[in-house]
């Protein structure tokens, strides 16, 4: 609860200094966190503070310090699990190291609509901006912006100029293969996500170079989805076309968890059972994907990971380092969706 003092308004920073019996500058300083303050002295200005239910004006301090201990944050397609999290991990970061996160999420991921984004967040007084962002014309505005402030990538490719911090989207698509080979298929194919999207490219590069190393066929990808439940249901349909005229399909690597659920139900309404007929395994491990039919074995992305590292990289290119992060890992996890190919099972 804020005390109020004479005239019935919120205490200022001079009523914390009458209080605690100090100079307006030795307050100021407190709320710095400046070293040259006495113990004695600080823990007595804290306890004015408290007292008073001061709170700091953060346009005032902003003068003052030169930072207004704000972030922005530039997203697009808000709504998909990935870009979601990734968000909120940032977010959770920014807090726990002080700052407040600006938030602009995009219609579409287009080169304008990106620099109009970041000039608003530069124009409202950020000390930093963090883009989110996986598709080629959004990028390809990244790294032609020079922002007075530091600007940094999540989630898509970085430069020696701008390091990025992004989920290592080859290897988890290599732990998906190398599962399903390891069961005995004797290849896998691939329900690959949209052309444009640097996640998507990212899978399908891991599912061609798991397949080269272990030797095995390389088959024609499934009909590209759009991260959607129906574009899985698409590929799940055209999926059982192609059995039907006779080719071997017996293990998916789908580009996320969401467009397995399609697939999952486009091979059920056909009679073929999973894993029995085909196994099958997603990217990103979404809350509902213990609860499908069967489980989903999925690769798992570490999102409060990836908004913590994105948030330390920031912080670093605002003290004036050139931290160059290594890609944060995923995981597999797995569940009952995957399985030997028929004949082997036993």
């Amino acid at each position: 609860m804020v005390a109020e003092v004479a005239g019935g308004r919120a205490p200022g920073l001079a009523d914390v200094a009458t209080r605690a019996g100090v100079s307006y500058q030795t307050v100021s300083r407190v709320i710095n966190g400046h070293p040259s303050v006495a113990p004695l002295t600080r823990e007595r200005v804290q306890r004015a503070i408290a007292e008073l239910g001061y709170r700091p004006n953060r346009a005032a301090r902003a003068l003052v310090t030169g930072s207004s201990r704000t972030l922005g944050l530039v997203t697009v397609n808000i709504a998909q699990y990935g870009p979601a999290q990734t968000m909120i991990g940032l977010e959770k970061a920014a807090r726990a190291a002080g700052y407040a996160l600006s938030v602009t999420i995009l219609d579409e991921a287009t080169a304008e609509a990106m620099r109009t984004a970041v000039d608003d967040l530069v124009a409202h007084g950020v000390d930093a901006v963090v883009a989110l962002s996986t598709y080629d014309d959004a990028a390809d505005a990244l790294s032609r912006l020079a922002p007075p402030v530091p600007l940094v990538a999540v989630q898509v490719g970085g430069a020696d100029d701008r390091p990025a911090v992004a989920i290592d989207q080859e290897a988890g698509a290599r732990m998906a293969v190398r599962h399903l080979l390891d069961l005995g298929h004797r290849t896998v194919h691939h329900l690959p996500g949209p052309a444009d999207s640097q996640e998507a490219r990212g899978r399908t590069d891991g599912w061609l170079a798991e397949l080269g190393d272990a030797g095995a066929p390389v088959p024609d990808a499934l009909p590209r989805g759009d991260w959607t439940p129906a574009s899985g249901y698409a590929a799940g349909e055209a999926l059982v076309a192609r059995r039907r005229a006779g080719e071997e399909i017996t293990a998916v690597f789908s580009a996320n968890d969401q467009m397995s659920l399609g697939l999952l139900a486009a091979l059920h309404e056909a009679g073929l059972s999973v894993p029995g007929d085909v196994s099958l395994i997603g990217f990103d491990d979404l809350p509902e994907a213990p609860y499908f039919v069967p489980p989903l074995t999925t690769i798992r992305q570490d999102f409060a990971e990836l908004g913590r590292r994105g948030v330390d990289l920031l912080l670093g290119r605002l003290r004036g380092e050139d931290p160059h992060p290594e890609p944060v890992p995923p995981t597999l996890v797995v569940r009952a969706s995957a399985g030997p190919p028929v004949g082997m099972a036993g």
